[in-house]
């Protein structure tokens, strides 16, 4: 699986905001994807050194349309940690 499969999206929130400044980043990543496969991939795609990865599986809430209701999507996250002398990723410099 190439690394830009792998990396679906950041995942933009209050906690993943607050992690910025250790160096810790949140993604969207394939379901099928292993911590080792994260790890390669955000190394590969942003230049990086990581230490860590964690990963979860979130399941979809369940949202309401008048009558009708219906489960959001099934998604992976991952909160990886970089090195401390490693460089930090350019997207998110700008939203800290």
């Amino acid at each position: 699986m190439a690394a830009h499969d792998i990396i679906i999206k950041p995942l933009l929130s209050e906690k993943s905001y607050a992690g910025i400044k250790d160096k810790k980043y949140y993604f969207i990543v394939a379901k099928n994807a292993n911590k080792t496969q994260i790890k390669l991939a955000v190394e590969e795609i942003f230049g990086v050194k990581v230490v860590k990865v964690n990963t979860a599986n979130v399941h979809g809430k369940l949202k309401r349309q008048g009558k009708y209701e219906g489960y959001t999507s099934d998604y992976k996250k991952a909160a990886v940690s970089l090195k401390k002398d490693s460089k930090s990723i350019e997207f998110f410099d700008s939203l800290s």
